[in-house]
């Protein structure tokens, strides 16, 4: 028995890459895309619910850590809520974010499925490998941000000594902490902006290793900007970093520089304003060969004049 396979045209990605897909398919997929990424963030949203009492007790340990934090009548941490359904509305916050986290991988995927029609292979390629390396780089922010918090805490609460009692309000306490996360994560990103600039061809590794004084003077003086608590430890932390981290990107930039000027040995020790060498020796000019006049153009035959046009239409036409 045979069977006949149905012939499969060809796919969205491949309609959206080559401009058949028309305006209204366009904005079709979108709809469905973002109906799906919906879907995928309300999912996890629920399962950020479930999550959210034990994130808030994560979130709250580096407080919970320190001794000015334990009331000594139960022997707990303890945090003041000032408003009714406090709580209430902050496990809902902490939720939706943990739901963002779990359904980052749909939502973004659905993101880049929409918008990778419209770029080239080499483009495609190097997002594949800024993602790959932003994900790492913003958890590896978030950790510092911990220990940041921890040892900012700890400064601070020893500066306003033993007879000041010290109760920290809940959802101002977690919003300083998911903040400071989210900053020092978004603040380990500058790598890659380093990285972009120098494969995109705007910036060589010589250049950007150049700049190395202004770049440490740019992340001191935005780590004491962004930074929320004017401790010593929090500034010198993320300034460290950032500057580990652009000596590590200008590395980078060093390997693909080389990778690039691979086949291209000839212009190496030319600067780029040098101007290109001119033979100006003199080569003489051979006489040509002789042309042969051209027959004269024969005049063109006389035209017969046409017949009236009563001659040449009958009493019927």
């Amino acid at each position: 028995m045979a069977f006949g396979l149905k012939k499969r045209g060809p796919s969205s990605f491949a309609r959206a890459s080559d401009g058949s897909m028309t305006l209204i398919e366009h904005i079709r997929e979108l709809r469905n895309r973002l109906f799906r990424a919906s879907l995928a963030i309300l999912v996890g949203f629920g399962v950020g619910i479930w999550l959210a009492e034990p994130v808030r007790v994560l979130l709250s340990q580096p407080y919970c850590d320190l001794p000015q934090s334990i009331d000594p009548l139960t022997g707990k941490c303890k945090f003041v809520q000032l408003g009714v359904a406090d709580v209430f509305l902050l496990n809902l916050k902490i939720g939706l974010w943990v739901g963002l986290i779990i359904a980052a991988p749909i939502w973004l995927y659905q993101l880049w499925a929409f918008i990778a029609p419209g770029l080239h292979r080499h483009e495609r390629r190097y997002a594949y490998i800024f993602t790959a390396l932003a994900a790492p780089l913003f958890a590896a922010g978030a950790v510092l941000a911990f220990f940041v918090t921890t040892k900012g805490l700890e400064f601070l609460l020893n500066v306003s000594g033993d007879d000041i009692a010290t109760n920290l309000e809940v959802t101002r306490y977690i919003s300083f902490v998911t903040n400071l996360i989210l900053l020092f994560g978004v603040a380990f990103e500058f790598p890659l902006i380093v990285l972009m600039l120098n494969f995109v061809g705007l910036a060589s590794a010589k250049r950007l290793l150049s700049w190395w004084r202004v770049a440490i003077f740019v992340f001191f003086a935005f780590s004491a900007v962004v930074t929320p608590t004017p401790d010593p430890f929090g500034m010198t932390a993320l300034a460290v970093c950032l500057s580990a981290l652009y000596f590590a990107a200008v590395g980078v930039a060093f390997l693909n520089d080389r990778r690039r000027g691979r086949n291209r040995e000839v212009y190496a020790g030319i600067a780029d304003d040098e101007v290109s060498p001119l033979d100006l020796s003199n080569e003489p000019v051979p006489t040509g060969a002789r042309i042969e006049a051209s027959a004269p153009v024969e005049a063109p035959a006389p035209i017969t004049a046409p017949a009236p046009i009563e001659r040449r239409y009958d009493d019927m036409t």
